[in-house]
């Protein structure tokens, strides 16, 4: 049973994502007459082979059978994991304390800009004398609100000002896209300020951390709270008198560093932060779960001998995938290496020690005296598992890390280990000196340090038992303040990649013609770059969002028209969090409206699902309109590296199919 299925998973999926094909029985579904063949597609030529050819009436039967099997793995592609939480129990949880709140609403409608600021002070005094903040809620959230409105000419909804109280709890809130969470996070900000023990609001880059800093950091300012900003070129004056602001926006790595700083200060006068108090975290899944173990590192400056590197590069380049050593599968081990591309780690089998030795001249390629091996295993590694344009990219003569999660050049990052000297070595740059390690911390034991944590994304839920037992914090479901709309239609599947890229352009047209504006997910520059090469020859007009810097300089003009009628945006990850897609535009709402809103693109999916949810996010946001397709491959990396032998063993199956299928047709 398992040939027909996946012989009908290739071409099944072709049919059910381009309506052009008219409606065919189960059984010619996988068998097209020929005019309706779809090789442009990257279908498999077993529909050429048949083409015209109806099916015997026992393969109908099997068929069906195959139907029933083919749903039920199409849901297993395309979206098994969606909750039934709705946040239901949350909004009732709070509303007694979102009462009083809207109680209060029409008094403090009625005061001045003056008095109202009076109302703050009032409160400040208030949580001095030992007031619990929690007493001071209600009156804090309204304060808030109406500032809002009056500065940002936006009146937080009653979902926003739960999830703000969720936040206040030292929980994590759950809000999807689109519910305004930087806006939510003003209000927990506002109210733990009054303390007079700072506030941190941590974002992912600096972009975000400027942009809601200017933005949302005016309703505290009118206020008569202090806001401050840490950017990454700040002298140590500048980054002092901003942590000591009432509400500090800054991105979690430059509050890490500023902290791992200020441990290798020799004198107080060199501090720059205070004591910690309450922080919350935007997008707080990438950097407690993605990044939780990533280290920050202070280093210092090492002597080591720059012409092994290059001689290690020479000698990668010698050791020849398939010829010299291959991916471990279960077809057989590899003659001179193995490589683990799920753990980006190599291994030297005993014959690739030889060569190596011999290649060098060595008795022992393990002398701890020489380390040889470390440097050919870099260099392995640099050639196979780092790519350009995918983990990194060169930008003049240096190598740049390229964030997996976030898409965005990681300024000032450097692979440790002398791995990133191997990688400059590759790509014949000068190799900068390799460091040794004077202060470092994972951001699991950092922001675990303090007193009061929280923090909100779109996509919490799916690691809720993580983050209660390493952060003690608990993940609470938000209500919508409308319902999703967004239609989220199952992934079609390809046997190769050039069959997906073909389908993905097809589908970028279709849209395009009709008007409706289309942001397509990749998961590289590399893969971008190539799209758009792709859309140019097809005549289609588009933006390109990824780490390289002419686009990054653009980001903000980049994604504020993405949502604008045929708008079509080609984005690495960068455009997945973070980002406000607005259909916007008086006449041109109104259309997108009747032409179903933002269409999303993905090309891959990505190893961690709240990434595919975040892209998938940028659509069907506060009730709009919207719709979202993954196009994948058997190619992609993700079935390769965690599914590699078993795709292996697919393509043995189609094979053994087309053998049954010939059987059918001439037996």
């Amino acid at each position: 049973m398992a040939a027909p299925l996946l012989r009908e998973l290739s071409l099944v999926s072709c049919h059910q994502f381009h309506p052009s094909v008219p409606s065919v029985s189960p059984a010619s579904s996988f068998l097209l007459p020929h005019e309706h063949k779809l090789h442009s597609f990257g279908s498999p030529p077993l529909q050429s082979l048949c083409s015209g050819w109806q099916p015997r009436a026992r393969a109908r039967v099997r068929s069906r059978r195959n139907m029933r099997a083919m749903a039920s793995l199409s849901g297993f592609l395309g979206g098994i994991f969606k909750g039934t939480d709705t946040g239901e129990s949350t909004r009732q949880q709070y509303a007694s304390t979102v009462g009083l709140v809207n109680g209060l609403e029409a008094r403090i409608s009625s005061l001045s800009d003056s008095e109202l600021r009076d109302r703050t002070s009032a409160l400040q005094e208030r949580a001095r004398q030992g007031e619990s903040l929690d007493s001071l809620l209600p009156e804090a959230f309204a304060l808030v609100r109406e500032a809002s409105k009056r500065v940002l000419g936006l009146r937080p909804f009653d979902v926003q000002l739960i999830g703000g109280m969720v936040l206040h709890k030292g929980e994590i809130a759950e809000m999807k896209t689109g519910e305004g969470k930087t806006l939510v996070a003003i209000l927990p900000a506002f109210l733990n300020a009054l303390s007079g023990n700072g506030v941190h609001v941590v974002t992912v880059n600096d972009y975000l951390a400027r942009r809601d800093c200017e933005w949302v950091g005016q309703v505290p300012r009118f206020l008569g709270l202090k806001v401050g900003l840490i950017q990454q070129n700040m002298t140590s004056e500048q980054r002092r008198e901003n942590y000591l602001c009432d509400i500090t926006y800054v991105t979690n790595s430059e509050l890490g560093f500023d902290y791992l700083r200020d441990n290798l200060a020799t004198s107080v006068e060199e501090l720059v932060l205070r004591r910690f108090n309450y922080c919350i975290i935007d997008e707080v899944d990438s950097i407690l779960i993605d990044e939780a173990r990533t280290p920050l590192i202070i280093s210092g400056p090492a002597e080591k001998p720059s012409d092994r590197y290059y001689k290690a590069a020479k000698i990668a380049t010698v050791f020849e995938r398939d010829i010299h050593y291959t991916v471990r599968s279960i077809f057989g081990a590899s003659l001179f290496l193995q490589v683990d591309e799920k753990q980006k780690n190599v291994l030297l089998t005993e014959q690739g020690y030889e060569d190596a030795e011999e290649i060098l001249d060595l008795k022992d390629l393990y002398d701890p005296r020489e380390q040889w091996a470390l440097y050919i295993l870099n260099a392995i590694k640099a050639k196979e598992l780092f790519l350009r344009d995918v983990n990194y990219i060169v930008r003049g003569k240096e190598v740049l890390i390229v964030d997996e999660f976030t898409g965005r050049v990681m300024q000032g990052r450097r692979w440790s280990d002398g791995l990133h000297q191997a990688v400059e070595a590759k790509e014949a740059l000068p190799i900068q000196n390799e460091t040794i390690t004077l202060a470092s911390i994972s951001y699991q034991n950092f922001f675990l340090q303090f007193p009061k944590l929280c923090g909100m994304t779109g996509t919490a839920a799916t690691e809720s038992t993580e983050f209660e037992s390493i952060y003690k914090l608990k993940v609470t479901i938000v209500p919508t303040n409308k319902s999703m709309i967004r239609k989220d239609d199952s992934d079609v599947v390809f046997r190769a990649t050039v069959g997906k890229w073909r389908a993905v352009v097809v589908e970028i047209s279709r849209m395009y013609k009709t008007g409706r504006p289309v942001l397509v997910g990749t998961t590289s520059v590399e893969q971008s770059d190539g799209l758009s090469g792709q859309l140019q020859e097809a005549g289609i007009p588009h933006e390109v969002l990824n780490a390289k810097p002419e686009n990054v300089e653009r980001e903000a003009e980049i994604v504020a028209q993405s949502g604008r009628l045929g708008a079509v945006t080609i984005a690495t990850n960068m455009a997945g969090r973070g980002t406000d897609i607005i259909l916007g535009g008086n006449a041109e709402f109104m259309a997108r409206l009747k032409l179903r809103g933002l269409h999303v693109v993905g090309t891959e999916r990505h190893e961690s699902r709240r990434i595919d949810n975040q892209l998938r996010g940028r659509s069907g946001r506060q009730g709009d309109p919207g719709s979202s397709r993954f196009f994948l491959s058997l190619e992609d990396n993700i079935f390769r590296i965690f599914g590699g032998d078993r795709i292996q063993v697919f393509d043995w199956l189609h094979f053994i199919g087309l053998i049954m299928l010939l059987q059918d047709m001439f037996l």
